[in-house]
């Protein structure tokens, strides 16, 4: 029993690591554990959708820094 009760912190570890909340976590977890891979699946795609579009986010704001920074220093180096 010991096993199961392993697989299930791991799942639901790996969860919250991804920043799910705690009832997503334990409902996602729940889902894999009973074998419904495809309603675990339809839980998890639209986070990691909205993990990506963060992430182009803050790249185009980190591409932006980087342009101020570049002129910035064009304009001490004169």
């Amino acid at each position: 029993m010991a096993e199961a009760s392993d697989r299930y912190s791991v799942i639901f570890q790996n969860l919250s690591d991804a920043g799910c909340d705690r009832d997503t976590a334990e409902r996602c977890t729940e889902l894999i554990l009973a074998g419904k891979y495809e309603q675990a699946l339809a839980l998890i795609k639209p986070m990691k959708k909205r993990l990506l579009e963060e992430i182009h986010q803050n790249k185009k704001r980190v591409d932006n820094l980087d342009f101020l920074v570049y002129k910035i220093g064009k304009s001490v180096s004169k």
